[in-house]
């Protein structure tokens, strides 16, 4: 036995002999030890038995490991007169896979027993033969070989003849019975001889044909064949009424023309396929010649003239083979799905082809597409592997038609083809990939929860479980807080959801990794990064820096009646902490007093006079200022603006207690107003000698005080540094006056911070307490003038 072993095909062969004949179930050889296979490899390699011909003549039990005979096998009728018979089929065995060849030879026994054509031979002598003369007789058939078949004859009695056996070339025996003595007709016209025929088996067979000779009157000369024996040859598949050759015999006596021709003994084949003319001596083909089941005939021809003696011929006519006979393809075993990282090498199909011609037209050669990532290997005779010759890609090829063509060497050449179709199987080998490197994604603030934010999509190029992907937010935070508090995501659709409400004040961006992952064993994975941007909305209305509105104060601004055109009275500062057009403010004059006298300037809110202040307007003005941001919808703050038109602060004075106060006073504020009026009046009266004096004290200190300030300008507050592009102030003063000079004072006021919104009614502001006003009868206020630095 042969053995050879490449990486992922196993080849080899193993041969077997038997007799013929065992019974179903017999032993013939234990394959599994004899090729040094493990039992449970038979087992888990799914082993089994391939035979291309439609018998199947040997089995295989895998769990033994035994081959047995699963047909009767009859050695003659498989074989013929092949002395030599055999059998061969292909044991194959999967994952990896593995072929091997087994031939079982076919050893004859001696079951079959000589056999004569006819049961009685007639022979017709004429009484002037003479001793010598032969007489052929038809020869027994023994189907056996080797000392299994025909060995020998025996002829009784043999008081008139006896046997002469000659071996011909092939092996076969030809038997003549030959006169001893002279026969006489008129003695005895009838002999009646037993021919038995005997094998060399063990035991012996035998087998008998009775010999009626009838003695003929005299007949000179025997006809004579032209040859001992005639050669030549026929095609197959040649027309019916095909001359085949032309025998022919002479006879020395004038009846020669009488001779007449037949085939001695012919079997049936013979029969059906050539018939000879008895008088011509012509053989003609009658039937369909088949290279394939028979490649030469010898037939024996017999002459004989009309005084019933004969000669014998022999005729062998050899066949010449055409190319009738297309290749047959028969798939072994056949994969019919790989996967895509299957290596090369890798076995695809095993294939058995045959052409039952012979030389060239039997010489098949196999092949497939060339540009296919496949080729043909030939493993055994007859056999071919398909194997991958590259790599391959699912991706690229999901499926494979693979066109196998099997082309004999015959002229003209007959092909086959058989079409495969391979599917590839994917293995997970991309990730997924998303569309865009980076998402950019715009929501407005104040938006609701599970509000859908952006959709991201990740494409696999694999298939199946491979290539369903799933989404996921990577780990992270963001202001302590992890992102999954921000945003989910539906793992299925890619789909990104607010998990909260966003507020553009607070949080105006942030970034988060998206992860997409397959289903593939082990998953793959790739991450995009989604940026989130929050977008404004005009959700805050502007609030008022200066002047800061309080209810327990009055701010007044002061413009001297000599103020020119321009004047600067003081300036509405207001902030908004929106961003971008929503905090754009635009400043209104929306109530005066006097409208022909102030405006407000739209982009800064500075206040101005319009034109030069007469005697004929009023000390006080009254003015509602609208601040108005660009949003949609836009909001808005309103301040109310103080402005007395004085020289000096006795003058302010006077008009200023008539200011009224905010319409936001309570009315019980009002009423102890009233009431601290009432008491400081009742105290009036009863001390007027004492309060004249003192007031008119007071009065002279504060008139020189005013005579050096009227014509100070009122400068008003600017908030300190504030976002988003509002003035910046850094350093404050301010000085405040008040009717009792012991109580004036002049400091400077620290820089303001962001509690400045909350806390600015303390930072100076002209202000009266109202409880103030209720304990100090002679109605002292103060004013503030403010400068910057």
């Amino acid at each position: 036995m042969a053995l050879t072993v490449s990486a992922q095909l196993a080849v080899g062969q193993i041969r077997y002999s038997i007799p013929e004949e065992m019974t179903v179930g017999s032993f013939v050889g234990n394959i599994g030890t004899d090729l040094g296979l493990e039992p449970k490899r038979l087992v888990s390699g799914k082993g089994r038995v391939f035979t291309t011909g439609g018998s199947e003549y040997v089995g295989l039990e895998r769990d033994k490991g035994h081959l047995i005979v699963k047909e009767r096998i009859d050695r003659e009728q498989l074989c013929g007169e092949l002395s030599v018979c055999s059998i061969s089929f292909n044991m194959i065995l999967e994952n990896p896979v593995e072929l091997f060849r087994v031939h079982v030879d076919i050893l004859d026994i001696n079951d079959n027993s000589p056999v004569f054509p006819r049961g009685e031979i007639e022979v017709e002598i004429s009484e002037l033969a003479i001793p010598g003369a032969r007489f052929s007789l038809e020869s027994a058939i023994d189907p056996d070989v080797g000392m299994n078949t025909l060995q020998t004859y025996t002829l009784h009695p043999t008081d008139h003849f006896n046997l002469n056996i000659q071996s011909r070339a092939d092996g076969s025996k030809n038997v003549e019975m030959v006169l001893q003595t002279a026969l006489d007709r008129e003695k005895k016209m009838n002999h009646y001889l037993t021919l038995t025929a005997v094998d060399g088996g063990k035991p012996q067979r035998s087998g008998t044909v009775k010999i009626h000779v009838l003695v003929l009157d005299a007949n000179d000369n025997a006809p004579v064949f032209s040859q001992s024996s005639y050669k030549t040859s026929v095609v197959e598949n040649a027309a019916k009424g095909t001359l085949v050759t032309t025998v022919s015999a002479t006879d020395a006596d004038e009846s020669s023309h009488n001779i007449q021709y037949y085939f001695e003994h012919p079997s049936a084949t013979v029969k059906a396929l050539f018939v000879v003319d008895s008088e011509s001596g012509e053989v003609r083909v009658t039937g369909e010649i088949d290279y394939e089941k028979h490649k030469q005939f010898k037939i024996k021809v017999t002459a004989k003239d009309h005084g019933g003696l004969t000669d014998s011929s022999e005729i062998l006519i050899d066949v010449i083979d055409i190319n009738d006979n297309t290749p047959k393809i028969t798939i072994i075993s056949f994969f019919s799905a790989l996967p895509e990282d299957a290596g090369i090498g890798t076995v695809v199909a095993m294939i058995n082809v045959q052409d039952f011609d012979s030389g060239d037209n039997g010489r098949v050669v196999c092949s497939i597409d060339r540009d296919l990532p496949f080729k043909i290997e030939s493993s055994l005779t007859n056999d071919y592997s398909l194997v991958t010759d590259s790599t391959l890609d699912r991706e690229q090829t999901q499926e494979y038609n693979i066109t196998i063509t099997a082309t004999d060497g015959g002229s003209p050449f007959l092909s086959a083809k058989e079409t495969l179709t391979l599917k590839i199987s994917d293995v997970n080998d991309h990730a997924p990939q998303f569309e865009q490197p980076a998402y950019n994604a715009y929501v407005l603030e104040n938006n609701s929860p599970s509000l859908s934010i952006i959709s991201v999509k990740a494409e696999d190029a694999d298939w199946g479980q491979n290539a369903r992907v799933s989404y996921f937010i990577d780990d992270g935070s963001l202001n302590g807080d992890p992102l999954t508090s921000y945003v989910s995501i539906n793992s299925d659709s890619g789909v990104i959801y607010a998990a909260k409400s966003f507020d553009f004040e607070q949080l105006k961006s942030f970034k988060i990794q998206v992860k997409a992952q397959d289903g593939g064993s082990p998953p793959l994975s790739s991450n995009t990064t989604l940026n989130i941007f929050i977008q404004d909305q005009n959700d805050n209305a502007p609030q008022i820096l200066y002047p800061v509105q309080t209810s327990s104060s009055v701010v007044a601004e002061m413009v001297p009646r000599s103020a020119d055109v321009g004047y600067l009275v003081t300036k509405v500062v207001a902030v908004d902490v929106d961003s971008g057009q929503n905090a754009w403010l635009s400043y209104k004059l929306q109530k005066a007093t006097d409208r022909a006298l102030f405006e407000v300037g739209a982009q800064n809110g500075e206040i101005r006079t319009v034109r030069q202040v007469t005697d004929k307007d009023a000390v006080k003005h009254r003015l509602t200022v609208v601040v108005e941001d660009n949003g949609q919808p836009s909001r808005s703050a309103t301040v109310i603006v103080n402005v007395a038109v004085a020289d000096s602060f006795p003058e302010v004075i006077s008009e200023f207690t008539n200011f009224n106060h905010d319409t936001t006073y309570s009315d019980n504020l009002t009423f102890y107003l009233i009431l601290a009026l009432a008491v400081v009046s009742v105290l009036f009266i009863f001390s007027l000698t004492a309060i004249i004096s003192v007031k008119i004290y007071r009065w002279r200190q504060n008139r020189l005080f005013y005579k050096s300030a009227p014509n100070l300008p009122v400068i008003p507050y600017y908030p300190p540094v504030y976002a988003d592009g509002t003035l910046q102030r850094v350093y404050n003063y301010e000085m405040c006056g008040t009717t009792d000079s012991r109580m004036s004072d002049i400091k400077f006021v620290r820089p303001y911070s962001q509690n400045t919104l909350v806390n600015m009614s303390r930072a100076g502001t002209v202000q009266r307490e109202k409880k103030e006003q209720e304990e100090d009868a002679d109605l002292s206020f103060e004013m503030c003038i403010r400068k910057e630095d």
